[in-house]
C-alpha cells in the first residue's frame, strides 16, 4: 500500500516535529492488512517546497508486510524529478511464475454430460428405499444420501469449458472448429468462413429461444433481461458499529447480525388465544398430481441452491414414474413424522445492492437474496398449495382477507 496520504507526522518526516490525529486512522487501516510502514534506505522528503519560507516534507509512504524481503529497501530518488515538486520512490518487487486458469466447470444446457447427469440421478432416486420409513433418523438418512449421490454425479460430469472473449450461451463447437482453421491458414475465406458459422450458429441458438417460450405459458418479456445492468457507484466499506469491515470474517458478521436480527427476539404465541378453536381437519397424503402442478409453475430459468438441481432437471426427472412416487413418499414422510431433513435447510444466500443509492457503506443498503435447495423448495410449495385449499374450503380465513392467496386481490 504506497501513495501521498498527505499527512505529515513526527513518525515518518524528521522535518516535522508534531503528531498528526489522521496517522492513528490510517495505521488502524495498515494493520488491518496486516501491514506496517517501511523506512526508505535512506530518509529524505518525497514532496521539496518551491519557496525558501516552507520546509520540505514527507508525504510518500510505503506500507508493507514486515515478513517482506524488501520491507525497509525502498529508494527515494530526488534526482528524477525533474521540474515537478514530489520525488519518485522505486521498489523491488519479486514476481513468481504462477499457473494462471483460463477455464471453468460447468454443466451446459442439453450437453451430453447433462444427459447423462439426468440418468444418474433418476437411477439414483429409482433405487432408494422409501417403502416405509422408521423414524426421522431414516428419513435424515436416506436424504441425505441421495443428496450426496446428487452432488458426486454433479462433480462427476463437469466439463472444463475456456474463458475467452467468444464465450457465449449460442457457441459451440462448430464455431470453435471454423475458427482453429482460420487461425492455422489465416486466409480470407476461412475468415468469411468462420463468419458465416458464427451467423448461422447465432440464429439457431436464438431461434429456438423465441420457439420454446413463443410455446410456453410464459411472458414474451422472457425474451430479454428484466432491467438493464447497472453500473454502481464507487463502494466504500460497509461500516458496522463506527468501524469499517476489512476482513471478510467481520464482513460476515455484519451482515448476518444485519439480516438476522429478528432471529432471537421472542414470539407472544398467547395471541393466538382469543382466535376460537375450529374442529379438526385430516391431512390427506400428497398425491401425484399435486405435485406436478407445484412444479408446472415453477421457471426453468430461477437459479438453483446448493445441491444444484434446477427445476427443470426435476421436471425431467419426474416423468419417470418410479422417481416421481419416490418424492412423493419422502414428502409425505416429512408430514407423517413432523421432521423436515437438513438438507432441505441448506442455502446459498447471495447479497445485491439496492438500485439508485448514492452510496453503500451500510448492510442495511443491500438485499440478501436467499437460493434453497430445489427439492425442498418443491415440498414447501405442495404443502403451501394443501393449506391454502384447507384454511379456505373448511372457512378458516375471514373473508375480508384477501392478500396472499389464489384467485384473490386487493387491486380494484
Amino acid at each position: 500500500m504506497t501513495g501521498d496520504f498527505n499527512i505529515r507526522d513526527c513518525r515518518w518526516d524528521p522535518y516535522y516535529p508534531f503528531h498528526s490525529i489522521y496517522s492513528n486512522s490510517l495505521f488502524d487501516i495498515a494493520d488491518s492488512f496486516s501491514l506496517d510502514i517501511s523506512n526508505p534506505i535512506k530518509n529524505i522528503p518525497t514532496r521539496f517546497s518551491d519557496n525558501n519560507h516552507n520546509t520540505n516534507s514527507v508525504l510518500y509512504l510505503v506500507f508493507l508486510c514486515p515478513s517482506f524481503p524488501e520491507f525497509n529497501r525502498h529508494y527515494i530518488h530526488p534526482e528524477w524529478r525533474l521540474s515537478s515538486d514530489h520525488a519518485s520512490i522505486t521498489i523491488n518487487v519479486s514476481i513468481w511464475e504462477k499457473s494462471i486458469s483460463h477455464s471453468w466447470c460447468l454443466l451446459a444446457k442439453e450437453s451430453d454430460e447433462e444427459i447423462q447427469f439426468i440418468k444418474n440421478v433418476i437411477q439414483i432416486i429409482k433405487n432408494a428405499n422409501t417403502s416405509s420409513f422408521q423414524n426421522a433418523e431414516n428419513l435424515e438418512e436416506i436424504v441425505q444420501l441421495l443428496m450426496f449421490k446428487i452432488e458426486e454425479f454433479w462433480q462427476r460430469n463437469l466439463k472444463p469449458v475456456k474463458i475467452t472473449r467468444h464465450f457465449k450461451a449460442w457457441w459451440n463447437d462448430k464455431c470453435w472448429l471454423s475458427l482453429d482453421k482460420y487461425w492455422l491458414s489465416q486466409s480470407l475465406e476461412n475468415w468469411h468462413s468462420f463468419k458465416s458459422t458464427v451467423k448461422k450458429t447465432k440464429w439457431l441458438f436464438f431461434d429456438d429461444k423465441i420457439e420454446k417460450i413463443a410455446n410456453k405459458k410464459c411472458s414474451l418479456w422472457e425474451l430479454m433481461n428484466w432491467v438493464k445492468k447497472q453500473k454502481l457507484s464507487t463502494i466504500e466499506a460497509i461500516q458496522y458499529e463506527g468501524r469499517p469491515c476489512i476482513k471478510l470474517e467481520d464482513l460476515w458478521i455484519t451482515l448476518h447480525n444485519s439480516f438476522n436480527s429478528a432471529q432471537t427476539q421472542e414470539i407472544d404465541i398467547h395471541v393466538l388465544d382469543d382466535i376460537p378453536n375450529k374442529s379438526v381437519k385430516e391431512w390427506n397424503s400428497f398425491s401425484k398430481q399435486e405435485l406436478i402442478n407445484a412444479i408446472e409453475k415453477c421457471n426453468n430459468l430461477s437459479v438453483p441452491g446448493p445441491n444444484k438441481l434446477t427445476w427443470r432437471h426435476i421436471k425431467i426427472i419426474i416423468r419417470d414414474e418410479d422417481c416421481l412416487s419416490k418424492l412423493i413418499d419422502i414428502a409425505n414422510a416429512c408430514i407423517d413424522l413432523g421432521y423436515w431433513p437438513s438438507h432441505f435447510k441448506l442455502s446459498t444466500t447471495i447479497i445485491i445492492p439496492k438500485p439508485n443509492k448514492t452510496v453503500y457503506n451500510s448492510p442495511k443498503l443491500y438485499w440478501p437474496i436467499v437460493l434453497l435447495n430445489t427439492i425442498g423448495k418443491l415440498f414447501e410449495k405442495i404443502i403451501g398449495d394443501c393449506l391454502q385449499f384447507h384454511t379456505i374450503s373448511n372457512n378458516f380465513i375471514h373473508q375480508s382477507q384477501l392478500g396472499g392467496f389464489k384467485q384473490r386481490s386487493t387491486m380494484l
